[in-house]
């Protein structure tokens, strides 16, 4: 845990990983072990922050990869096998879009952590980061594609999941390459050290994979129909 920062803060925080999981069990049709899952995967992986592991910045392959590596496996596998692909199809679109409104609030506790100097500038709207777009525009994309229970526009759903995915992919790799790894590249005066401590840890370890998976279920989805 970050000492130092005001409780606002990882309150903050947390409330944008709890919506996370609400929104995303709605986006699996209220399946429970998938979403208990998810709960049990964040509480391992915060304890594992909590002990300082991730602190060691030094080691290699860095000790981060144990966060990412996981889940990024996870989707290829789904992504790969008849099962998952059924199980994305089968998946609620609707809320797979509004599922990017917690964005807003991840955004605003980045730019906190900036202020006490836990992450760069670069990784804030202030910076190289745009991603608090896609979580404004998703409650009207959302409302233009869903209106009448029916997908409207499907192609503009399409198009706009991958320009938020550009920008999801876009701080993912500014976060890494200012981290204070060995292939460190950006913000050395003040590195991406945030989210190697709990509970923020669970940004790179939860939120961004179940928000990844969410823009390219919604692209396969939307590329078949």
């Amino acid at each position: 845990m970050i000492v130092g920062i005001h409780p606002f803060v990882p309150a903050l925080f947390v409330g944008a990983l709890l919506a996370t999981l609400a929104l995303f069990h709605l986006a699996v049709r209220r399946n429970w072990k998938i979403t208990a899952g998810l709960a049990l995967w964040g509480i391992l992986q915060a304890a594992v922050a909590s002990t300082g592991f991730y602190l060691v910045t030094d080691s290699v392959p860095p000790r981060f990869m144990l966060m990412i590596a996981p889940p990024l496996l996870t989707i290829l596998i789904v992504f790969l096998t008849r099962r998952g692909k059924t199980f994305i199809d089968s998946l609620s679109l609707n809320w797979l879009t509004w599922l990017h409104v917690v964005r807003i609030p991840v955004e605003i506790v980045l730019f906190r952590l900036f202020l006490f100097g836990y992450v760069p500038q670069l990784m804030t709207f202030e910076g190289r980061n745009f991603d608090i777009l896609s979580g404004l525009t998703a409650p009207v994309v959302a409302w233009l594609c869903f209106r009448g229970g029916q997908v409207k526009y499907p192609k503009v759903l399409l198009v706009w999941n991958f320009l938020a995915l550009g920008l999801l992919l876009n701080i993912v790799i500014n976060a890494v390459l200012s981290a204070p790894f060995p292939f460190q590249q950006f913000a050395f005066d003040q590195p991406n050290r945030g989210v190697l401590y709990m509970p923020f840890n669970l940004l790179p370890a939860l939120i961004v994979p179940v928000v990844l998976f969410s823009h390219l279920a919604a692209i396969r989805k939307c590329w078949r129909n």
